[in-house]
Parts: structure tokens; C-alpha cells; sequence
């Protein structure tokens, strides 16, 4: 009888074992991969773009974007009269900044800079669109900061954030 109690025991302790090593890895392995894919895309105006002892950083105040279809909808929901009037969101696109939060958020230093219009000369006659421009992050940063011909605070940009830092930079462009 004793012979019998432990043939059973044998399997079921082993079946048990390889049930735990089997859920423990599954769960690590779910886990290893949230853990790895912290990237975030959002739409936000730039408030400042500073440098501080060669840590760059942009302040920044998120928003919603809305295009087509989409902007139509939300412009005649939150001003029906206005989207009576003139039959949908003005230049097809809206956007609805209803949260005043701004949040901070390191840049690094190789982080991608595109742009649909940029100051090259200083001279607001030169001022023309070259779509999805690859510009310097440095070019970027003085460009923010000098107000003379353009202000680059006045654009959206749709931004990548990796690990809490900001990768790319992508100026949305308005009409």
C-alpha cells in the first residue's frame, strides 16, 4: 500500500514543480515586456525649451488634435453655433485644450526634430514650407527662444516619449 501512495506522489509533485517554473516564467516574461515598451505619443504645445548644465528640457501642455471627420464632430459639439454657421471646423482641423497641467520632460540629446516651417534667413519674406524638414535639436532650440520672425511656441508638435524622455519632435503644421 505504501508502494502505491508514493507512485502517485512522484508525478503529482513533478506535474506541481513544472506548473509553478511554467507560471513563473510566463508571468516574468509578460511583465519583461510591459517593463520594455514605455513609449508614449501625445500632442502638446511647447512652453520652454531650455538647457540646464547640458540637460535639455521641454515644458509642455498636452492637447487633443483632431482632424476630417473628427474635428467636424467635436467643433459642433462644443460650438454647435458656430459649426451651423460655417458647416464644420474651420481649416479641418480642432483642437480642445481643456487641462492647464504642464509637465516637464527631459530631451534627448539625440532626439529627431521635423518641420514644416522654420526660419532659416531671419527674414520673415523668406519664411516657406518645406515639409517634414530634419533640422538639428540645437537649431530647434535657438529657433524656440527667438521669437523675431516666427513664434515656434504657437504650433502643436506631436511628440515620442521613450522612458520619459522625449525622442522625436514633429511640428504639426496649421494653415
Amino acid at each position: 500500500m505504501f508502494k502505491k501512495k508514493s507512485a502517485y506522489v512522484l508525478p503529482v509533485v513533478v506535474l506541481l514543480f513544472l506548473s509553478l517554473i511554467t507560471s513563473a516564467s510566463t508571468v516574468g516574461t509578460r511583465v519583461d515586456a510591459q517593463d520594455s515598451d514605455k513609449t508614449q505619443h501625445q500632442t502638446v504645445y511647447f512652453h520652454t525649451i531650455e538647457s540646464d548644465h547640458g540637460k535639455i528640457s521641454g515644458t509642455t501642455d498636452e492637447i487633443n488634435w483632431y482632424q476630417g471627420a473628427d474635428a467636424d464632430r467635436i467643433f459642433a459639439e462644443r460650438d454647435p453655433e458656430a459649426a451651423a454657421e460655417i458647416g464644420g471646423a474651420p481649416d479641418s482641423y480642432y483642437i480642445v485644450n481643456d487641462v492647464d497641467t504642464l509637465t516637464t520632460y527631459p530631451i534627448a540629446d539625440n532626439a529627431t526634430v521635423t518641420m514644416q516651417i522654420f526660419d532659416h534667413t531671419g527674414n520673415m519674406e523668406d519664411l516657406d514650407i518645406n515639409w517634414n524638414e530634419s533640422i538639428t535639436l540645437q537649431q530647434f532650440m535657438d529657433q524656440f527662444n527667438n521669437t523675431d520672425v516666427i513664434d515656434l511656441s504657437q504650433f502643436p508638435y506631436h511628440i515620442t516619449i521613450q522612458d520619459g524622455v522625449i525622442t522625436s519632435i514633429v511640428q504639426q503644421y496649421i494653415p
